[in-house]
Order: structure tokens, then C-alpha cells, then sequence
């Protein structure tokens, strides 16, 4: 190469490059002004969201306890308002009606009431904040969480100490000032919070969200006594495992571990022993998991690569996990017929038959009031058509209702109309709302829309209710 005659530098080149690296820089100031001015919309509307939700709760606040909404812990209901003392006591049926319009659970709707109104009523400097602009709306409400259960001048306190710091505290620094605050103003209740720690002992295996892999969370709070003991069996058995031939990884071999452990306890029967005489009073069988799947194709065929289902989570399962799980000793098969889910085959009496409540929860996997999420088998199975009315018990009628929404509809605040098996209409007085097994739809007509028709006519066929029947 001649270096002499070659060109060093492209100059026109550069100016290209710098003019689209200018252009690229411009366009991306203009999606970052554009993106912070959807933030600012966004956060005055969830400002503006709680302070409705705040003046909503006001306008139904109940006097009666029995009437109040309170919060669910773990799937219970815990019987204590969704806000601490001195909050109102708001309507449980108002609660339940406007977790339908927000497209929440019950819980989660509970829950989520109950944190504007702690922050409206009880943390009002922090609440003046949020109004503000100053604190973001969601730090507001965890904050709000964490102070539900102190006594109102303990709440106040820290309403006066994080109010100014809110928007940078860390969730450490809250959680001690709680922990400070309680200790403060009700060392009693602290002392008692502290020798009742033992009852927050837990043990939660996540059967929701078990996918095709096959496999489930496990969390659990222990005694640390029974931790250690817990970490040495597991530990020494996966040891075990590891020397017999066992190539898995560590964790999976503890994880294994675990699940023997379990089967090797399910599989001894269980004497009950006189302390005094040491004679042997009562044997407690050892007792069966049952695993529910089903592995027919389309064709009624089990094919390679099909997809199987497993009925105790209603999640996919592999056919070669099911194979593997068969393969275990002592396990037995049980085959059941098939359910036809949609049959129709009505009894005279009230009370419902085994088999027609495991065609509904097979059907119905989970409460049918809008945007619920309770698993049928943890439901009322509720006539829809009352069976004093002529309504008769079959799947036709049927459907699950977590205990309240079935109260709330018993109440008579809220109908619900069976379309058709699986489609259900509610009525409320909010609008209305059509579930089925897609989900839940918000059929209320918006401001300047047309009004709905008539919903259909319930297409369920009463059949002559017996002579007295119970009530409904």
C-alpha cells in the first residue's frame, strides 16, 4: 500500500456517523420525555384511584363487627377488620362488590381496602403525602400493611416518623420502627406477639403452580429445634443416596431425600400407646397420596409426545413423570370411569351425591363469582336456582361458591344465572359480569353506551322439588 497517496481519515464518513448517532441520541431523549410523562399520568391516576377508593369506603362503613370485612390469612378468615384500631369498619358486601370492578380476588380486594383506609385514617400525615404527590402510592400501602396491626397511638408514631422519609426508607429500617413502636406503646401485646411466635408454624406446599415439569414449592416456618433435626436427616439421607450410586446434584438428591422421607413415614401404621400400662390403645393406618392424571389423546390414545394432565393441580404433566412416579415401590393404580362433565342427571334430594359434587369440581375448577380464584374443592357447591324453588340438585345447577360470595349471594345483593354448564351471569350492583371457563368479562355498559339487553332466560329446567324440602 502507498501509504503517501492512501486516505487516513474519511471525513465525510465520520460526519455520516456522527449525524446518525445525533439522530439516534435525539429520538431516544424523545422516548425518555415520553416515557416520563406516561409515569407522571400513571402515578396521578393511582393517586387519584386511592383517594376515590378512600371516600367509597367512607360512604360504607358499618357499625355491626358481624357485617365488617375482615382479612383472610393463609386461606382463613381471621375475623379482624381490614384496618387497624380506630379505622371504620367497612361492609363486607361493598368490599366484595368493588373487588369485582377492580378485577380482584376476595382476598386480594380485602386486603387491598383495607390498606386505603389504614393509610386515610390512620396515617394521615403520610396520607397527605401520597395526595402530594411526594410519597408513591405503593410504598404508601405496603406501609400501611406493616402498621395494620399496631394500637392506634403506636401507628401514630410511625406516621410521624416515616412521613418525611417515606419515598427513600428502606423496608428494613420500616420494619424496625414497627418492631419499635410496639414495643413502646403495648409491651404487653409485644410479649404476647413474642410467645405466640411458635403459632406462625407453617408448612405450605404450592400445588397451584405445578407445571409440566412435575414439580412443586415448598416454604415452611419451623421451630429451629425441629429445623436442625429437619437439615440432619436431609442432609445424611442425600449422603446416603450420593454413596449408593446416585449421580444427581446435591440439591436434587435433598429434595429426594425429602419425599422419602415422607413415604417411608405415610407407609407405617401409626400405635397409640398408654402411657401407664404401655399397652398399645388405637393403630392409625399409614395413609395414601393419590395422584389424579389423565393421558388420553384427542384420539383416546396415548401417544408418544402427548400431553398428560394431572387433576390434582390441573397442570400439564409429562407421561414419562407419570411412568416414573408408577415405578416407585408400593405404589398401587386405581382406574375410575370416565365423568362426563356435562351430564345431566338430577337427584330429589338437597343434599348432593359424591359423585355429582366430583363431576362439578372437575368441571368448575374454582369459585365462579367474578375474578375468583378459591379452588372448587375448597367451596360451597351452591344451587344456583334455590332447591326450595324447584331447583334441582345436578351439575345442570350446581356450582362452586367460596363461603363468601355464596353468602353474599344468599344475601340477595347479588344474582347468579346459569347459562349454560360453566357459564355463569352475576348481577351486581356495580353491573354485570359473565364467567365461564375463559375468565371473567365486565359486561357493564360504559357512560354513553347503549344499555344491554335482557340477559337470557336461565335455561335451567326445574324438576318437582320433593314434599319439604330443606331451606336453601
Amino acid at each position: 500500500m502507498d501509504l503517501g497517496t492512501a486516505p487516513l481519515f474519511d471525513l465525510s464518513a465520520a460526519v455520516a456517523d456522527v449525524a446518525v448517532g445525533s439522530a439516534a441520541v435525539s429520538r431516544s431523549r424523545e422516548l425518555l420525555a415520553e416515557i416520563r410523562d406516561h409515569r407522571a399520568v400513571v402515578a396521578e391516576r393511582e393517586v387519584a384511584t386511592v383517594r376515590a377508593v378512600a371516600e367509597w369506603a367512607g360512604e360504607h362503613v358499618v357499625a355491626d363487627k358481624g357485617d365488617a370485612s375482615t382479612v383472610t390469612e393463609r386461606g382463613l378468615d381471621t375475623g379482624l377488620p381490614v384496618a387497624g384500631p380506630g379505622a371504620p369498619l367497612i361492609s363486607d358486601f361493598a368490599v366484595m362488590e368493588l373487588s369485582a370492578l377492580l378485577g380482584r380476588s376476595l382476598d386480594s380486594g380485602r386486603s387491598y381496602v383495607g390498606q386505603v383506609v389504614e393509610l386515610a385514617y390512620r396515617l394521615p400525615q403520610t396520607w397527605a403525602r401520597v395526595l402530594e404527590g411526594r410519597v408513591p402510592v405503593w410504598k404508601a400501602l405496603r406501609i400501611a400493611e406493616s402498621t395494620r396491626t399496631l394500637p392506634a397511638d403506636a401507628a401514630g408514631f410511625v406516621d410521624r416518623q416515616l412521613a418525611p422519609i417515606a419515598h427513600g426508607v428502606s423496608w428494613a429500617q420500616i420494619d424496625r420502627l414497627v418492631e419499635e413502636a410496639l414495643v413502646s406503646y403495648d409491651p404487653a401485646a409485644a410479649e404476647e406477639k413474642r410467645t405466640a411466635a411458635q403459632e406462625t408454624r407453617h408448612v405450605d406446599i404450592d400445588l397451584d403452580r405445578v407445571g409440566f415439569d412435575g414439580t412443586a414449592e415448598v416454604t415452611a416456618t419451623l421451630d429451629i429445634a425441629d429445623a436442625l433435626d429437619l437439615e440432619t436427616a436431609v442432609a445424611r439421607r442425600a449422603k446416603l443416596l450420593g454413596q449408593l450410586g446416585c449421580e444427581d446434584s446435591l440439591d436434587v438428591r435433598r429434595a429426594t431425600a425429602l419425599g422419602e422421607i415422607a413415604r417411608h413415614d405415610l407407609a407405617l401404621d401409626l400405635q397409640v400407646v398408654d402411657p401407664d400400662t404401655g399397652e398399645i390403645t388405637r393403630t392409625v393406618p399409614g395413609r395414601r397420596v393419590e395422584l389424579i392424571v389423565h393421558l388420553n389423546d384427542a384420539s383416546g390414545h396415548t401417544a408418544d409426545g402427548a400431553v398428560g394432565r394431572f387433576a390434582n393441580t390441573r397442570t400439564p404433566i409429562s407421561p414419562e413423570q407419570v411412568k416414573e412416579w408408577m415405578g416407585t415401590p408400593g405404589t398401587s393404580v386405581l382406574v375410575r370411569p370416565v365423568i362426563d362433565l356435562n351430564g345431566h342427571q338430577p337427584v330429589d334430594s338437597y343434599e348432593i351425591p359424591d359423585r355429582i359434587r366430583r363431576q362439578v369440581t372437575l368441571a368448575d375448577h374454582h369459585c365462579t363469582y367474578p375474578y375468583c380464584t378459591r379452588p372448587a374443592e375448597r367451596c360451597d357447591l351452591d344451587h344456583n336456582v334455590p332447591h326450595t324453588q324447584g331447583g334441582p340438585t345436578c351439575r345442570c345447577n350446581l356450582d362452586p361458591k367460596c363461603r363468601g360470595h355464596h353468602r353474599y349471594k344468599t344475601s340477595g345483593l347479588a344474582t347468579c344465572r346459569t347459562l349454560s354448564p360453566g357459564t355463569y351471569l352475576w348481577t351486581l350492583p356495580s353491573g354485570l359480569y359473565l364467567v365461564d371457563p375463559t375468565g371473567t368479562y365486565d359486561l357493564t355498559p360504559r357512560p354513553g353506551t347503549t344499555q344491554p339487553t335482557e340477559p337470557p332466560a336461565d335455561p335451567v329446567q326445574p324438576t318437582e322439588p320433593p314434599a319439604d324440602p330443606p331451606d336453601e
